[in-house]
This record gives structure tokens, C-alpha cells and sequence, in this order.
């Protein structure tokens, strides 16, 4: 199977994309259709043929509406610009604020010349008086056809969706203005027949029944909502955009000759060689081969601190170079570096649905024809119950039609989806889809792995005690020279650790590992040991007190060391896997937010329960396979949502099988693509601003829901009339007005998370 993007015209309401999904799902090869409103697109799972492309494209013709599979990018390095949002939120709102304009400028005319008489506003003679009701109605006629002309896609939209059976809100829109438009035609030609017969009476009777200014108002002020949510969507997609725009748009190339030359990045190519100057950015990502630079990350990692970077350092595209000069070799470039991936990810997530936006679906694929209904009901009940009083009738059916339009149920759920994976973006937690956030808000039990995701993931030296008479640097040297000869992470550490510290190493011969034991070898013709107490035994080295302070350390989750030279002991250096700074806070505060904490680790229990005395959690289960991490996130699932947390390839079966997988940013390929979210800082407190993010999301969403709902439930009665013995009416152009109101409520609603951040209550531990 593959996916394919389309680009999708004609869509309005949460209606017309529940009809163009619908339509898509039926075509023979289609595994699944996800329409996404914001975007006007679609993401299709189809069998791979051409074949299948065209008829997808057909079957959306057929219902109304226009598919063309999207472009993509057009090739080159940079990162995917086709599907920039930006653009099209822009395009949209410049188009349609051209039509506000030029409805503006007839609309405020029409208003003036309809209400002017009623209210007694100056108005010319020509005006003025019974025997002027065929000017009064004419100039109005004129001053509607521009609205009408420059909005006329409402009627064109609103008009084909109906023929196709698939009636959305344009066809609300299109009901409502075309009834007001022919009703006051018809009353033009009554108001020519009473003139010609000189009964002014009755041309002024049927001038007062005119509704080309209803009509106008409904086009204009549906237009004001319109451009209002055009520019709001726009701003829901500010976190893509601003994503895209940093993506350094040249690169400095070194050539053979050791000249510079700066070009376009989309012409770099991996294994170039790059220059970054203080103040430049990062141009793709690469690997320091020469120099040293301070570079600021925080745009893609949130972290604030700059990182030094020196030969050996991994940098990535987009972060800044604050200060100092270095060369790079580029690795990943375009489609391929971390800024391109994570935009994909934000991307790919608001192009998803959540499991809560099915109901909305379901209530649109309805909604409008029930409406219609609903409104043919209302204009019979009125003939019937006002004496066939056909002005009446009009008015509360024209109001039930616009004021129900489904904007605001369509909008509900999309908009706060794509501001708050975008939030999330900002604060270093992609989210792979809408569901993974959905699902997020409800995690009764957090699992997490232990080595990478609690830890630091890297063995580090944690104590060196000397023997009694034995200086440290001495120990050291010894433990360098001994240590340098072997591979084992250990002795990366122990070695990482001297070389800070400045020390000396001791030149070591005849090196040889012992299995189980340790390392050995010679030094100044002494024999030197390395190793455990059971090497140390087999040298018959007297470890005095220093055996029970291995043990102690033994207790503590670390490993110790002994060091022997010369059957003389020198001293032991003990090694553990750190457990990251943040790591007691964020589970401190999942303890405080109500989620219950499990480790799970291949160690014996002796290491994990060291670890779990410094961390907390509620429980930990120790020496677990693969497997068995997967079998355990099962038997958790039993009592409520679980959301595993790792990094490594072991953790990959754990990472699916739950309901949401969050994987290390730091971690494997395989633990990334398994998860649902992805952590960049590799800061555990994520997990809980994770969460708080899902809950903050799905409590707007439901806000929105509720609003537009509500909004349909109390407004439909009243334009219906339902009020009228109170004197309470809606005339169609305010029904227009709140209609649109509902629409912008719900988006400024959604853009209320750009403001989100997470609020740490647990633990002074908790540190944003």
C-alpha cells in the first residue's frame, strides 16, 4: 500500500469533507481517506496503481468537489516547501478579503437605502415618498448584483454540492440568499404591476417586503467570517511555518583548494565540506571535523544553554553558531536532516484525525440536510399559522438556513488539533498524529525504560578511592593505561574520566582480558590488575576495608572496580549509569497528575532497585527481556491507557504496543519510528508536558464542540421563531452575523494554546 496527498477544492464545512471521504473510502483500492479541512487536503491509502489515482479523482468530481494529487517537492535539498501552509492560509485570505472589500462598498449603500426610509435617515428626494418605491427597489437590485457577482461561489459550491446530493454549508448560504434575491424580484414585479395600474399604496406595501439588502448582508457579513477564519487558519499553522523559515536558505562550501564558496544549501551534497563563522547558521547536518563553535539548539531542542561543539560533534541544520569557527563534514541533507524530519512529523500530525473528530463527522454528515429540512418546515408553518403571510414565512426560513451553517462543528476539533502538535513542536515534543494526542490525555500508567530514558544511557565514574598511603593520581594513571587497551564501555568511562582530570597514563605490555574477571598486563616490569573482587582474590590481594566499601557501592547501583600493581592494591573506581538530573521531578509530577510510574529494565534487582530509591517510582520490575517489556505493557493495558517510554531497539515491540509510545529523541531509528511522540530534549519532564499538553488540547476541543453545538441548539429555535410572541426575531442578516461569530469563536478558541506551557506543581525537582 501507498499514501498519497491530494489537494482538494470545493471544500466549506465538516460536511463536504465527510462527503469527500466517504466518496474517496468507495473507490475499489482504497485502503483509507483522511481529509483534513484546514489544509483542503487529503491523505490516501491506496494499492499503488495509476489507475486508482484517476478514479479517486473522479469519485470527488462526482461528489462535488475537485481532487488533484498533491505536487510534493519539486526536488533539490531544502526541506519540502510544497506543502508550506503559510502559503495557502495567505492565498486564501487575500482572495477572500478582495471580496470583502467590494461587498463593503455596495452592502453599506444597500443598508443605508433600506433601513434610511424606516429609520428616518436623510435620504435624495429621488428616495423618498410611495411614488419612488421602483427607484428604491431598482438601486437596490443594482447595488446586490456585485455582491452576488464577486461572492457568487457560494451559489456555485452551494448549488453543485446539492445536485450532487451531498449539500454542505455554501448550499446553506445559496438557499438562504437565492430565496431573499427571487422573493424581492418577485415583489419588483408586483410593486411595476400596482404602479402601472396607480395604486401607490400598493407598490409602497410590496417595496417594504424587499430583501435584496437580507441577501447582500448575508453574502457580506458570511464573507467577514469567512476572511476572519481565513486569517485565524493561518495562524494555526504559524508553528509549520516558522518551522520552515528556519531552514538556512545558503551554505558556505570548502573547496579542494581550500578557497570558500557560498552557494544555495539545496545544492549541498553529503560528504561536503562546510565553513560556519560566528552568527551563521548550521546549514545541514554534519559532523565537526575541524575548529570549535558554541552553538545554540534551542530552536529545535527548546534548551536554552548553547552547546560546545568540537571535532567529533554531531550538529544539526538550523541551530546558530554563536560564537567560534569550525568546519564540518554534511551527512544528512534536504528531506533528510532533523529540522525536514520534524516538520514532516508536525505536518503528518494535523494531517491526521482523532477518534473525537468522528463524531463531528458523523453530526455533519447530516447536519445540513437536515437544516433544509428544517427550514421547509418552518416556512410552511408560518404560511400556515400568520394567514399565508408569505414575508414572514421567508424571513424564518432564510434564518434557520444561515444561522445553522456547521463552520464552527467542522472547525471544532482540526484547528486545536494542528495549534497544539504545533505548541508541541515549539516545546520539543513532536506528536505523530492526532489520535496519539487524544489518547495522551487519559495515560493512567506510564512505563519507562530504565538505561537511556531514566539514565543518562553512559556509564560514568562516580567515585575513586585511593587505598590507605596510595596517592589518587597514582591510582589513575595506572587505571588510564590499563583501561586504554580495552574496548569495554567501563573502560571508556574510567579513561573519558582520567583524560579530564589531566592525568598521566602508565605504558602497559603483555595486556590480555581475562573473562569474568577483568584486564591485566605489565608496567615498569610489575604485574597490573584490573578487575573485579574475584580477580583480586586469584592475585591474592588483601582489599582490607575497601571490600565493604565496594559492597556498599554494589548497593547503590554502581559498579566498582579494583586496581592492583606490583600485588599491591591501589585503590577501586566505581562506575554507574547516572540517572539524569530531571528524571525524579517528571516522575514526581506524573505521581502528582495522577499517572502511576513502572520501570522496567533488563538489570538485576539490585541495580534497579537503586535506581528506583533515587527516582521513585511505583514500582519496577527488573532482568525483563524484549518480550517481556511487550508482555508487561499488555498486562498493564488491563487497568487503563499505557504509555511506554525508551529509546533503544529492545524497546521497540513495548513502544507499539502501547497506547502511546513516546521514544528518547536521543534513542535508536527503530524506537523513533515505533512511537507515537517523540521526546527531542530527552528530558523525562516531557513526558509529563506531554500530557498536560494532550489534556489541555482535548479540553479545547471539547469547548469547541460544546460551543458549536450549543450554538445550533438555542439559535435554531429562535431564527425558527420560536421567540416571536416575546418579540424577539432574527432577520437572515443577523443570522448571517452569528453564524460567522460561531466560526471565529471556536478558532480563537483553539489559538488559545499557542499561549500553553507547562505547569510544574509536584516538585522543587521540576524544572521547565
Amino acid at each position: 500500500m501507498e499514501t498519497q496527498r491530494f489537494d482538494v477544492s470545493g471544500m466549506t464545512c465538516a460536511a463536504c469533507s465527510a462527503r469527500v471521504e466517504s466518496a474517496t473510502a468507495g473507490v475499489p483500492g482504497v485502503e483509507k481517506a483522511v481529509v483534513n479541512l484546514l489544509k483542503n487536503s487529503m491523505d490516501v491509502t491506496y494499492d499503488g496503481s495509476p489507475e486508482t489515482l484517476e478514479a479517486i479523482c473522479v469519485a470527488v468530481d462526482k461528489a462535488g468537489y475537485g481532487a488533484t494529487p498533491h505536487a510534493g517537492n519539486a526536488g533539490g535539498n531544502a526541506p519540502a516547501q510544497a506543502a508550506r501552509p503559510v502559503n495557502t492560509a495567505a492565498q486564501e485570505a487575500k482572495a477572500v478579503r478582495m471580496r470583502l472589500i467590494v461587498s463593503f462598498i455596495f452592502a453599506i449603500p444597500l443598508f443605508y437605502l433600506d433601513m434610511g426610509g424606516m429609520l428616518g435617515w436623510p435620504l435624495p428626494a429621488c428616495f423618498l415618498g410611495p411614488e419612488s418605491s421602483a427607484t428604491v427597489g431598482l438601486t437596490q437590485l443594482l447595488l446586490v448584483a456585485p455582491i452576488v457577482f464577486v461572492n457568487f461561489k457560494f451559489f456555485r459550491n452551494g448549488f453543485k454540492g446539492l445536485a450532487h446530493r451531498s449539500p454542505n454549508m455554501d448550499t446553506l448560504v445559496a438557499l438562504g440568499a437565492t430565496a431573499s434575491l427571487v422573493y424581492s424580484i418577485a415583489q419588483l414585479y408586483i410593486m411595476a404591476a400596482a404602479l402601472g395600474a396607480g395604486d401607490l399604496h400598493g407598490a409602497h406595501m410590496a417595496s417594504m417586503d424587499l430583501y435584496f439588502e437580507g441577501a447582500g448582508m448575508i453574502l457580506t457579513l458570511i464573507t467577514l467570517g469567512k476572511y476572519f477564519e481565513a486569517r485565524s487558519k493561518g495562524r494555526t499553522t504559524d508553528a509549520i511555518t516558522a518551522l520552515m523559515d528556519l531552514a538556512p536558505k545558503t551554505a558556505t562550501i570548502v573547496l579542494d583548494d581550500g578557497g570558500e564558496q557560498e552557494v544555495p544549501v539545496e545544492q549541498v551534497q553529503p560528504g561536503d565540506l562546510l565553513a560556519v563563522r560566528a552568527g551563521q547558521s548550521v546549514p545541514v547536518d554534519g559532523v565537526v571535523v575541524e575548529g570549535f563553535g558554541t552553538v545554540d539548539e534551542s530552536a529545535l531542542t527548546g534548551e536554552s544553554v548553547p552547546v560546545d561543539k568540537t571535532q567529533g560533534s554531531e550538529v544539526t541544520g538550523a541551530t546558530v553558531n554563536k560564537a567560534g569557527y569550525f568546519k564540518m563534514r554534511a551527512t544528512r541533507v534536504g528531506d533528510d536532516t532533523a529540522l525536514a524530519n520534524i516538520i514532516r512529523l508536525v505536518d503528518d500530525a494535523t494531517s491526521t484525525k482523532a477518534p473525537i473528530q468522528r463524531l463531528a463527522d458523523r453530526i455533519s454528515a447530516v447536519f445540513v440536510p437536515a437544516v433544509i429540512a428544517i427550514a421547509v418546515v418552518v416556512f410552511a408553518a408560518w404560511l400556515v399559522f400568520s394567514g399565508m403571510d408569505v414575508s414572514k414565512a421567508v424571513v424564518h426560513g432564510i434564518a434557520v438556513l444561515v444561522i445553522s451553517c456547521p463552520c464552527a462543528l467542522g472547525l471544532a476539533t482540526p484547528t486545536a488539533i494542528m495549534v497544539g502538535t504545533g505548541r508541541g513542536a515549539k516545546q520539543g515534543i513532536l506528536i505523530k498524529s492526532a489520535e496519539a494526542l487524544e489518547n495522551a490525555h487519559d495515560i493512567a500508567t506510564v512505563v519507562l525504560d530504565k538505561t537511556g530514558t531514566i539514565t543518562k544511557g553512559e556509564p560514568e565514574v562516580t567515585d575513586v578511592v585511593a587505598a590507605e598511603g596510595i596517592e589518587t593520581g597514582d591510582l589513575l594513571m595506572l587505571a588510564f593505561g590499563l583501561e586504554k587497551k580495552s574496548e569495554h564501555p567501563l573502560a571508556r568511562a574510567i579513561c573519558a574520566y582520567a583524560s579530564e582530570k589531566g592525568s598521566d597514563q602508565l605504558p602497559v605490555k603483555d595486556f590480555r582480558q581475562v573473562a569474568g574477571r577483568g584486564l591485566a598486563g605489565t608496567t615498569e616490569g610489575a604485574e597490573a590488575l584490573g578487575g573485579n573482587v574475584a580477580m583480586m582474590r586469584d592475585a591474592g590481594i588483601e582489599l582490607g576495608s575497601l571490600e565493604q566499601r565496594a559492597e556498599s557501592l554494589a548497593l547503590e547501583g554502581k559498579t566498582p572496580l579494583f586496581f592492583a600493581w606490583g600485588g599491591q592494591l591501589l585503590g577501586l573506581i566505581a562506575i554507574a549509569d547516572q540517572v539524569k538530573p530531571t528524571s525524579a521531578g517528571a516522575i514526581s509530577e506524573l505521581r502528582a497528575m495522577g499517572v502511576r510510574t513502572v520501570m522496567l529494565t533488563g538489570d538485576n534487582e539490585r541495580t534497579a532497585s537503586a535506581i528506583q530509591q533515587q527516582v521513585g517510582t511505583d514500582a519496577v520490575v527488573a532482568g525483563v527481556l524484549p518480550d517481556g517489556k511487550d508482555a508487561q505493557v499488555r498486562e498493564l493495558a488491563e487497568t487503563g491507557k499505557v504509555a511506554m517510554v525508551g529509546d533503544g531497539i529492545n524497546d521497540a515491540p513495548a513502544l507499539a504496543r502501547a497506547d502511546v509510545g513516546v521514544a528518547i529523541g536521543a534513542g535508536t531509528d527503530v524506537a523513533i519510528e515505533s512511537a507515537d511522540m517523540v521526546l527531542v530534549r530527552n528530558d523525562l519532564m516531557d513526558v509529563a508536558a506531554g500530557i498536560q499538553l494532550s489534556r489541555a488540547t482535548m479540553r479545547n476541543i471539547k469547548q469547541n464542540l460544546f460551543w458549536a453545538l450549543f450554538y445550533n441548539v438555542i439559535c435554531i429555535p429562535v431564527a425558527a421563531g420560536a421567540l416571536s410572541p416575546l418579540g424577539i426575531t432574527l432577520t437572515p442578516d443577523i443570522a448571517a452575523a452569528a453564524m460567522s461569530l460561531s466560526s471565529i469563536f471556536v478558532v480563537t478558541n483553539a489559538l488559545r494554546l499557542r499561549a500553553w506551557k507547562p505547569k510544574w506543581t509536584a516538585s522543587q525537582q521540576a524544572t521547565s
